[in-house]
């Protein structure tokens, strides 16, 4: 087995890929909050259960192709994401997010409901993170014949 086979093994790329999806997003909606009081803002977000169904589907057609235990995955970008230019990177692309009451200032962004939304994906992050984490230190006990 390959360095690349065992840095592909398991569940490692799509913790791998739910990280970078959380960080890419976390980025987009602290740009909101930090644009809450900008008259006629229009806060951006892209959907989680899009990016659910993709990374589903990635992990799907990995099992088909070769059992799921080692490889890429390999993806369509949609609507809200897409592939970015280096291997394993994604690009968001981010429509108008969930519009709250206008107000006075023509800006309907609802704080309550983006620092929510930002709770939610830290949360996602920190899992995949831990679970990454854990892994990787697994397999490098493991090429370090040591025990844990």
């Amino acid at each position: 087995m390959q360095i690349r086979d065992v840095n592909t093994s398991g569940a490692l790329p799509a913790l791998e890929m739910t990280m970078r999806f959380a960080g890419a997003r976390q980025r987009l909606l602290a740009h909101n909050i930090a644009n809450i009081e900008t008259p006629n803002f229009v806060a951006k977000d892209v959907s989680p259960r899009t990016f659910q169904r993709v990374l589903s589907e990635a992990v799907e057609e990995r099992r088909d192709r070769n059992a799921g235990t080692y490889g890429e995955l390999s993806w369509r970008g949609t609507r809200d994401l897409t592939p970015g230019s280096s291997p394993g990177s994604l690009e968001l692309k981010p429509t108008q997010a969930h519009a709250g009451v206008l107000g006075h200032d023509r800006n309907a962004t609802d704080l309550e409901r983006l620092m929510q939304d930002m709770v939610e994906n830290a949360s996602a992050y920190r899992v995949a993170g831990d679970l990454y984490r854990a892994h990787k230190g697994t397999i490098m006990t493991a090429i370090a014949q040591r025990p844990g």
